[in-house]
């Protein structure tokens, strides 16, 4: 796909096109390095895309990366991706006797705008709202009802440019709760069997129980084939199955135990690396200091600094459920075997996106420092000639209790 136009006079002509692998690689990872200055002295977080600007999106369904330049400078950019996910629900009528009825998924086609870029000398000239303006160009062209972005609650000008500039609103405040990962093994509770999955198992599991969930991916198949996702592991009280005795989702889903629990791991290591900076010498010391006695020591059990003063890798659990009055226990001993399955992998930490009203999320082991309580996500309906269907304007919609997080778009 070709797409390009400018806008200026003389050397500021400003054009927006496609990104070409093969010649602006170099230009992106510039600009990147520019946008990722911190403030002196304090905690920073960078990012590492290993060489693939597109990485963030590569895995969606469709997708799109745009440039700015002038001249022969790449000064900006910005990535979308579209897919189709769950937006509501609708009581279908099975039958005469009431009790037949259930609630199906209402799906619609949403685009998700992440990576919006501008050099922090070209800054102030248009250059962010040109970019969004042809990204949702091509998100028209592609059918998309809904564009959404995430961003940090108090990235002002982020927030500025959507809500006042681009016709955005507020929607949605999900946390993102990250752990570290320890020198030494998390336990398991001995009171909980933990069973893995196969694809189609978890499929199965996943749309039976959480497809109206709010932004469930119609293509839920598709992600739990990526190569990227490490497993779906799924907890229930000790002696209820084996790994021997599962008997298939279906089977089941017939008679499911009192409580249960369930969550699926994607592997971002092999997308990006994230790196800590501007910690001072002190804190470089002590946080060295808590990995060396949690080596040494490991039944001491210390809740060690890991590594993230250098490039680290993180997995990212997803598609978190479950139901009973024990689940919240379910989905801690899930989390404990994440968390040791990241430790064999070297990761530096484990995160998950929730919904802020999650109820499981008392079972989400997390350090405060490291998490964000409170992402934002602002959303904008692209057009008017769309029928209101049963949902209505999904930006009117109130939260619901639960939201289901695409691993691709983390």
């Amino acid at each position: 796909m070709m797409m390009s136009s400018g806008s200026g006079s003389g050397s500021s002509v400003v054009v927006v096109r496609e990104f070409d692998e093969n010649k602006d690689r170099f230009g992106v990872e510039d600009v990147e390095r520019r946008c990722e200055v911190g403030p002196s002295g304090k905690l920073c977080l960078f990012t590492d895309l290993l060489g693939d600007p597109i990485c963030r999106v590569r895995n969606s369904p469709a997708f799109l990366m745009l440039v700015a330049e002038i001249g022969e400078e790449i000064v900006g950019m910005i990535r979308g991706c579209i897919k189709t996910v769950t937006c509501g629900k609708k009581l279908s009528r099975n039958g005469k006797n009431n009790n037949q009825n259930k609630h199906l998924p209402v799906y619609t086609k949403v685009a998700y705008i992440l990576g919006l870029r501008v050099s922090p000398s070209h800054r102030r000239m248009g250059i962010g709202l040109k970019l969004v303006t042809r990204i949702e160009e091509w998100f028209r062209e592609t059918g998309a009802e809904y564009s959404y972005i995430a961003t940090e609650n108090d990235n002002y000008a982020s927030v500025k440019l959507f809500t006042d500039k681009c016709g955005y609103s507020k929607f949605r405040t999900p946390s993102i709760l990250v752990n570290p990962v320890f020198a030494h093994r998390l336990a398991v509770s001995g009171r909980v069997t933990v069973i893995g999955l196969g694809p189609a198992d978890a499929e199965a599991l996943y749309r039976h129980k959480f497809s109206t969930t709010e932004f469930f991916p119609r293509d839920i198949d598709t992600v739990l084939n990526n190569k990227l996702t490490l497993g779906t592991f799924l907890a229930v009280p000790r002696g209820t199955y084996t790994p021997e005795s599962w008997p298939g989702s279906d089977l089941f889903l017939t008679n499911p135990p009192e409580s249960w629990a369930v969550l699926s791991v994607w592997n971002c290591s092999d997308v990006f690396k994230l790196e800590v900076r501007g910690a001072s010498r002190v804190q470089l010391t002590l946080a060295k200091t808590t990995r060396i006695v949690d080596r040494v020591f490991p039944w001491l059990r210390i809740p060690s600094v890991p590594e993230v003063f250098s490039p680290f890798g993180l997995h990212f659990m997803y598609g978190l459920g479950g139901e009973g009055p024990r689940a919240v226990k379910m989905v801690k001993a899930l989390c404990s075997y994440a968390h040791n399955l990241a430790k064999e992998s070297g990761c530096g930490v484990v995160a998950t996106e929730v919904s802020s009203g999650e109820p499981l999320k008392l079972g989400i082991p997390h350090w405060k420092k490291l998490s964000c309580a409170e992402d934002l996500w602002c959303i904008k309906r692209l057009g008017e000639d769309y029928s209101d269907g049963s949902v209505g304007d999904w930006t009117k919609s109130p939260p619901g209790l639960s939201i289901f997080v695409d691993p691709r778009e983390f």
